[in-house]
């Protein structure tokens, strides 16, 4: 290999690390905010201060950054990739793929795939809500009068992320790396300043102190366990944003720089409490000297953004996901770059999270009564993330039971630890994420189960295809000059649109296309068979086109390629024939009546399948039609 390319890969290597410090490491990056203040101060059950349980619970978190982060997603989990893509979502589908015809177990793991995504958007509300507010509390050390304005502050900080949303991340994702670069340095930096007036702090890297702790004071250790999870919280956006960036640079942020100044910053606000234990109120901002107060709350804040930034890309790229595969109605996709094809906005999702974080800041008024509520979400969310990553060792790796059994049990007795320990916080808030995962997984399961019976309605009421085709060479109508595009989920029925024009326009098209729209549980379908034509008796032709769930539809585009297959499409001779249900629900045992009214709610909400597949607008003819199911 030349210098010179060594050098360029070199450089590749530095730029995708410093990008993925910007945008996979804000939420954890944030957590020593209000982690420590959590444990001994404002928690809903504050340890007791002194030095065996300080020592105890720097233990603790030290191993819970090294077990959940370094070795369950980092050495394992992030090596459970679906063709490059990570997130529950892409978990879900690998796990789905490779559990073969048992079709109870693929329900089991849809419905835990699902669970995990709500468990995502809950975390996704919380996360800047309690972010923004404990970098905005540091106004109460620096000047305790403006406390009234940490509020409004938060909210208008809140209000200026998402309106900025839809103009894109590209310009200000540039600056997010070296912001959390100077971050990370002012970490470690304040970090070293208080551990050099107390080094036997140092001492709490010993696996014994956690062990102790556990040993001389089970069920304070057990319930602290509520608020040291808090230092784990974004783990899963390292698996999540790795389609972005890789596992390598990721892993050499990580170990290289993040994992340093996370455990030497937690030590040096555990060496400064036990040296004055008053600062326990704040530790964070009280490490650092009086002058440099506001710069590093201009700094934490925009922190908070970035870690914030980074939760509400991961809602667009799982809400986009989960449409795809058909968990959630059609939304509308906007993008933001020409050249970055997963930078997304999606208005509905983009202004209903802020919404709802804006309700818990007003609701919790402090980022100490927001962490009751924030371990539910993160904790649920690493169970499930264990439970379909066992899935995929077993049945995708090939790993025996023994080998896969003890592995997960490992990752298990943590995570349930720390999920039971929440368990305690459901009164003191708790019970928020729960409410929100319960209302998003209603919406997505009755979503996907609608869709399936509508689906297998319209099937079985829809003529069969070749019995039909051969009934028009033997009685032809009249054929008037172009093309017509039936899009249909069913290739093998007749769509309910072109029985429709044939009924009341007494005419077929010269070429009749039969059009379905796949999508797969891959990221990005293989460019050779995007597009597949079969040719049918008296000008009918099938053509399927296929999707993977990252992929971005685009019809009138990804049709030129039938031409290669022999179906050449004048695009000014071409209509798009699309039928437009109007669904009425009845009585039946397959769905109870009040969730097919929450279905059709959510039918009459979806995109349009012309802004979906970027149809030309003036080139649809929609064919309604009632349907009672």
């Amino acid at each position: 290999m030349s210098s010179s390319t060594a050098s360029g890969n070199q450089t590749k290597l530095s730029a995708l690390t410093l990008a993925a410090l910007g945008v996979v490491f804000g939420d954890i990056g944030t957590s020593p905010l209000y982690t420590m203040k959590e444990v001994f101060s404002v928690g809903t059950h504050p340890v007791p201060l002194n030095e065996a349980n300080m020592f105890g619970i720097l233990s603790l978190i030290v191993w819970a950054l090294i077990m959940v982060v370094s070795v369950k997603y980092v050495a394992f989990i992030m090596r459970a990739d679906n063709r490059g893509e990570g997130g529950i979502m892409a978990l879900l589908a690998l796990a789905s793929r490779h559990t073969g015809s048992d079709k109870k177990m693929q329900h089991t793991i849809m419905l835990l795939g699902i669970l995990g995504a709500c468990m995502f958007y809950a975390d996704g509300m919380i996360t800047p809500a309690i972010s923004v507010l404990s970098a905005v509390e540091g106004l109460e050390v620096a000047a305790p009068g403006l406390h009234a304005l940490i509020i409004p502050i938060t909210l208008i900080v809140i209000f200026i992320l998402f309106l900025a949303q839809s103009k894109g991340t590209a310009i200000v994702g540039a600056f997010f790396g070296p912001i959390m670069l100077l971050w990370f340095g002012t970490l470690a930096v304040l970090g070293v300043n208080s551990i050099m007036q107390y080094p036997s702090i140092l001492q709490a890297l010993n696996p014994y102190y956690a062990y102790q702790f556990f040993h001389t004071s089970p069920w304070i250790a057990f319930v602290a366990l509520g608020a040291v999870v808090l230092s784990v919280t974004g783990a899963e956006a390292l698996y999540a944003d790795m389609g972005h960036f890789g596992r390598f640079p990721i892993r050499l942020a990580w170990f290289g720089f993040v994992l340093p100044s996370l455990i030497i910053n937690y030590f040096g606000q555990g060496a400064l409490v036990l040296s004055n234990p008053e600062t326990v109120e704040n530790p964070f901002y009280l490490l650092a000297p009086e002058w440099s107060l506001f710069p590093l709350i201009i700094l934490a804040t925009l922190a908070a953004v970035i870690a914030s930034q980074a939760v509400i890309t991961g809602a667009f790229s799982v809400s986009r996901q989960a449409l795809q595969l058909g968990y959630l109605p059609r939304m509308h996709v906007e993008h933001t770059s020409e050249s970055q094809e997963g930078q997304i906005y999606m208005p509905r999702v983009n202004w209903g999270l802020m919404l709802g974080i804006m309700v818990l800041v007003l609701g919790f008024k402090s980022s100490g009564n927001l962490a009751a509520a924030y371990g539910i979400a993160v904790t649920g969310d690493m169970v499930i993330t264990s439970l379909l990553a066992g899935i995929v060792f077993h049945h995708m790796w090939g790993w025996g039971k023994l080998k896969t059994g003890a592995l997960i049990a490992t990752f298990l007795v943590v995570d349930v630890s720390f999920f039971t320990a929440n368990v305690l916080k459901i009164p003191d808030g708790g019970w928020v994420p729960l409410v929100i995962g319960i209302v998003i997984f209603t919406l997505m399961v009755t979503w996907k189960t609608g869709r399936s019976l509508l689906y297998a309605h319209l099937k079985n009421d829809a003529m069969e295809l070749t019995p039909f085709i051969e009934a028009i060479g033997q009685h032809p109508p009249a054929r008037v000059p172009g093309t017509a595009l039936f899009m249909t989920p069913n290739p093998d029925g007749v769509p309910h649109a072109m029985l429709h024009n044939l009924k009341h326009n007494k005419v077929l098209h010269e070429k009749v296309v039969i059009l379905t729209v796949k999508f797969s549980d891959y990221p990005h379908a293989p460019k050779d068979e995007l597009v597949v034509v079969e040719k049918l008796p008296h000008e009918f032709y099938k053509v399927t086109v296929n999707y993977g769930f990252k992929d971005e539809p685009d019809l009138p585009r990804d049709l030129e390629l039938c031409a290669t297959q022999g179906l050449t499409l004048d695009a000014m001779d071409t209509s798009f024939f699309v039928g437009k249900e109007i669904l009425i629900a009845c009585e039946s045992p397959d769905m109870a009546i009040w969730r097919k009214k929450i279905f059709i709610g959510l039918f009459r909400s979806a995109e349009t399948i012309t802004n979906q597949f970027k149809l030309p607008p003036n080139r649809v003819v929609e064919l309604g039609s009632q349907v009672s199911f």
